[in-house]
C-alpha cells in the first residue's frame, strides 16, 4: 500500500518513491535544482515560498517544498510508525 505524506500547502507525495530529502543550500543541490527546472523534471510545491527542502524521487524528478527536511522526515517516520503499529494490533 502506498504511503502518502503532506509536504505543505495541500501537496502530497508517495513516500515509497522518495530517495532523499535534502537541504537546498549546497552548491551541488542548487545545480541539481537548476538542471531539473531547465529539463522540466522539477515539481515546485512551495506556493511561491522559499524552498527549504528538495525531495529526490526515484524517477529522477525533484520536488521542491517549503517545509524543512526534518519536518518531512518526521512525517514520513510518523506514518511508518503508525503503519507498523496497525500491523502489530492485528488490523
Amino acid at each position: 500500500m502506498n504511503k502518502l505524506i503532506h509536504i505543505g500547502f495541500g501537496n502530497i507525495v508517495n513516500t515509497e518513491k522518495i530517495i532523499a530529502v535534502v537541504s537546498p543550500d549546497s552548491a551541488p543541490i542548487k545545480r541539481m535544482v537548476q538542471n531539473a527546472k531547465e529539463s522540466g523534471m522539477a515539481i515546485d510545491a512551495t506556493q511561491g515560498r522559499k524552498t527549504k527542502s528538495v525531495l529526490v524521487m526515484e524517477n529522477s524528478q525533484i520536488v521542491l517544498s517549503a517545509l524543512l527536511p526534518e519536518t518531512i522526515a518526521g512525517r514520513a517516520r510518523s506514518d511508518q510508525d503508525n503503519a507498523e503499529e496497525g500491523l502489530s494490533d492485528g488490523r
